[in-house]
């Protein structure tokens, strides 16, 4: 090794040829040989290299440290830029720097790639939270637990993907919002159903879950699919028992309205359960007033129904006596004629002897009423058209006493007024003719529908028509004859037919159709059908009864001819003029 004296100038005085210099002139002063020399600086550079050597290899382990520190650092670029699917995070190109400028290179990329991997995180933690909440709310599970168990793939976190979980969540808050609008639906209708059954609305909701009441916020309330699946049964269940308790009010109702009709129950006493019977024909959605089917309300109307059961019992003979006064009442007005007094007695039996239930015998009189009334619908058409008939008939009996009268063109009070009616009975009774022929068409056809005979009062109206028909064949019949009588008296005594005219009584009307006692069987009123019909042989006026005998006890008019003039006869020989009786 070359010894030198020069100094280093790094070292200052203190050099390895100093150093150097100072030993050989210890050796010198000493008086060492040479060859301890030799082999002391023999060592001295052996352990110069060995320094030297560990020195290269410590630099060479640095070198192989930064550059696997490099490549974990490009390794690590590569896998957050995968991880984050960021393609603007790239290395500086540093190929031909050395390490160490590769290192400060890459250094602040890889941190920005950290800190925005830790906000990544964040985001997906965030969005994911969010998604497993909902989901757990959705499936009814606890929150807490979720919350442990949630982890982020970190593998991904693109913005890609964290849209695809922001549509998730979205969809999902969206569901909740929905669910949402159920639960507040269901939970509003069963407070409305609470209120019209009466029932406690609290406890009936906090039986389905107790987030659903009041005291709890909107978006705490539970919308679970056990949830809304309780609350839709809950809902149906309470229909159902809407509609059951509707069905037995307004059965209650129509009870309560037939007892009190049957009792002729005072106004003030039925206003007690308007909020019963209001109901009556309401439909169940129509049904909205809190407590308007409360139980209490239901079994209120029972014990009134049963109340009026008890007293109906006991005025049985008087409702049931009632109900047949009725079915007289429309057998009388359609001219049926039945045994009114039998059919009480009968009553009386069945009530005395317990032969039938109270119920029983009302459900049977008011199916005899219904079947009444149908008949009396059948018989109206052709009752309507007798009672025109006996209208005109009535009008012709009058006509015929007006006619009679000889005073009847006297300027005496009101002989105007029976004047116009004279004008008007000779139209109605022009149209009986055409009236009975239609009556006839009517109840045959009645007759031949039914299979039965058309009874008016208990006389067969046909009989009656047919009577009435013979008869007025009858006077057309005489009127001709006397028409043909007058003719000649007019040609032999030009001027007046002059005869005494004394008072006569009014010659003995034709009774058809109702008898003429004053009332018929069933305590109707009936009308006269008059018609003065001569007959040959001294017979006088026959009359038709209900057994279909002749009447001959009336009196018999005597033949009596008055002086009139030849207006006045031809008046006498008009459709309604009265045709004198043949002794």
């Amino acid at each position: 090794m070359a010894i030198t004296d020069a100094q280093n100038p790094l070292l200052g005085e203190i050099s390895c040829g100093s150093l150097l210099q100072q030993l050989q002139q210890i050796w010198d002063e000493v008086g060492e040989s040479d060859d301890v020399r030799d082999t002391m600086l023999l060592q001295l550079e052996q352990e110069c290299l060995d320094v030297y050597k560990r020195k290269v290899d410590q630099a060479a382990k640095s070198r192989a440290h930064l550059l696997q520190a490099l490549a974990d650092a490009k390794s690590e670029h590569s896998g957050l830029v995968l991880a984050l699917g960021e393609k603007s995070y790239d290395i500086p190109d540093q190929s031909t720097g050395t390490i160490m400028e590769q290192l400060k290179a890459i250094a602040p990329v890889l941190d920005q790639l950290w800190k925005q991997k830790a906000e990544r995180i964040k985001e997906f933690y965030d969005v994911q939270s969010q998604i497993q909440k909902i989901c757990g709310e959705i499936a009814g599970s606890k929150l807490s637990e979720q919350a442990v168990t949630l982890t982020v793939d970190e593998s991904d976190l693109s913005l890609k993907k964290l849209d695809e979980f922001h549509s998730q969540l979205q969809e999902l808050q969206k569901e909740k919002s929905d669910r949402l609008h159920k639960v507040l639906d269901f939970v509003s209708t069963v407070h409305d159903l609470c209120a019209v059954l009466g029932m406690d609305f609290f406890s009936t909701i906090t039986e389905v879950h107790p987030s659903l009441n009041d005291s709890v916020g909107v978006q705490s309330k539970s919308i679970s699919n056990d949830t809304l699946s309780m609350l839709a049964k809950t809902v149906l269940a309470l229909k159902e028992d809407k509609k059951r308790r509707l069905e037995k009010l307004q059965e209650l109702a129509v009870q309560l309205s037939d007892l009190w009709n049957l009792m002729d129950t005072s106004i003030e006493e039925r206003s007690l359960f308007d909020h019963v019977t209001c109901n009556v024909l309401a439909s169940v959605d129509e049904v909205t007033i809190p407590g308007a089917l409360a139980l209490d309300l239901i079994e209120q109307a029972e014990v009134e129904v049963y109340r009026l059961d008890q007293l109906k019992a006991s005025r049985m003979k008087e409702i049931a006596f009632k109900k047949q006064g009725e079915l007289e009442e429309i057998y009388a007005h359609a001219h049926i004629e039945i045994d009114p007094e039998a059919a009480r007695e009968k009553i009386m039996t069945m009530i005395d002897c317990a032969n039938v239930e109270p119920s029983e015998l009302l459900a049977d009189m008011d199916s005899q009423i219904v079947r009444a009334k149908e008949e009396a619908l059948s018989r109206k058409d052709i009752l309507d058209k007798v009672e025109k008939w006996m209208a005109a008939c009535e009008e012709e009996s009058w006509l015929e006493d007006y006619n009679r009268d000889e005073n009847r063109y006297n300027s005496s009070r009101g002989a105007h007024i029976n004047l116009k009616r004279a004008e008007k009975a000779r139209v109605l009774v022009n149209k009986i003719p055409a009236l009975v022929d239609t009556l006839v068409t009517k109840t045959r056809m009645w007759e031949d529908d039914r299979g039965a005979s058309f009874a008016y009062d208990g006389v067969p109206l046909l009989a009656m028509l047919d009577e009435y028909a013979m008869l007025r064949h009858e006077r057309e019949e005489e009127k001709r004859r006397m028409r043909k009588k007058f003719q000649e008296q007019i040609t032999t005594e030009p001027e007046f037919i002059t005869r005494p005219s004394p008072n006569r009584p009014l010659g003995p009307k034709k009774v058809v159709g109702p008898r003429a006692n004053g009332g018929g069987t069933n305590g109707t009123p009936t009308r006269r059908l008059s018609l003065n019909a001569n007959q040959s042989g001294g017979n006088g006026v026959r009359s038709m009864t209900k057994e279909g005998k002749r009447d001959n006890s009336r009196p018999i008019a005597p033949l009596n001819y008055v002086s009139i003039s030849k207006e006045d006869a031809a008046s006498h020989i008009s459709g309604t003029d009265p045709m004198p009786s043949t002794p």
